[in-house]
């Protein structure tokens, strides 16, 4: 299999319009393709929808269904609601300090600055309560290299412990102005 990239990646939304409105204001995407129907192409099953496809960078598309016939969105109760977000990346530390004031000035609740070792990230919601994540990658030269090294070795012992491995603790040792958490 010789997967390329990922095509899109489709969540649902309450509002297609909403949903393009925010997603250009807030982010800078731009509605790229819409594709409406009346039956779902792939069952036959009579289900009108509106499927919004915006410009995520670099050939990276998100997606957005909206089904007014469906039974109004919920979230995943047994899932806390860090977990399950979308992060999108930028080009520094000042870029996403930037974002956070943009983020900010509409009102919207952000956390962070938050350190992850090799990025630094904030994370707010949209408007249909999906998690965002921005982040700014401040790896060190070979940081990356040391990581995948590890990671078959940490998989392994995470499968049969179920703890946080120390394969890669020199991650944490964060500066003492860097706050941790996610």
């Amino acid at each position: 299999m010789n997967i390329r990239k990922i095509h899109h990646v489709a969540y649902r939304c309450r509002d297609a319009k909403e949903t393009v409105d925010f997603y250009k204001r807030v982010m800078d995407m731009d509605l790229v393709l819409a594709i409406a129907e009346n039956e779902v192409p792939s069952t036959g099953e009579p289900d009108p929808y509106m499927h919004i496809f915006l410009d995520a960078g670099m050939g990276n598309v998100l997606a957005f269904f909206e089904l007014p016939n469906s039974p109004p969105m919920g979230h995943d109760e047994s899932t806390p609601d860090w977990v399950q977000h979308i992060a999108f990346e930028l080009g520094s530390v000042e870029e996403l300090l930037e974002a956070k004031a943009k983020v900010e000035a509409e009102g919207l609740e952000v956390v962070g600055p938050t350190y992850h070792g090799i990025f630094k990230s904030i994370y707010f919601f949209d408007p249909n309560g999906h998690r965002l994540e921005l982040a700014a990658n401040i790896d060190k030269p070979g940081d990356l290299e040391r990581l995948r090294e590890v990671a078959p070795a940490m998989i392994e012992e995470w499968s049969k412990t179920k703890q946080a491995p120390r394969h890669a603790a020199w991650l944490h040792e964060r500066p003492d102005n860097e706050p941790g958490g996610n």
